[in-house]
């Protein structure tokens, strides 16, 4: 199982109430309803811990891909390249990490 972890700031001129509408509202059903995706979710960071400090990144999004090939294809779609641009409008230079589980 390849888990995609989306670290990422929203760019300064971003509306954050607009950009959680378009992330519950259009990114989690279009990512969710992907064939090769068993699960995709969206994470608000709320803190640090043990400590008062602002986190790095304001949102998580972690990509449950248990097929990196059908995940590829899936990508390729025009429905998804249409809300991968969207995604971009809000995102601050994400950083697409690919991991496995131990």
């Amino acid at each position: 199982m390849t888990t995609i972890v989306v670290l990422f700031n929203l760019k300064a001129d971003a509306d954050v109430a607009a950009y959680e509408a378009w992330a519950r509202n259009t990114d989690l059903p279009m990512v969710n309803g992907l064939g090769s995706v068993d699960q995709f979710r969206v994470l608000r960071a709320t803190g640090l811990l043990g400590t008062d400090e602002a986190p790095p990144y304001q949102y998580v999004e972690l990509i449950e891909v248990p097929d990196m090939e059908a995940f590829g294809a899936d990508v390729a779609s025009a429905t998804v390249q249409r809300v991968a641009g969207e995604f971009q409008q809000f995102a601050d230079q994400p950083m697409f990490i690919i991991t496995e589980t131990l």
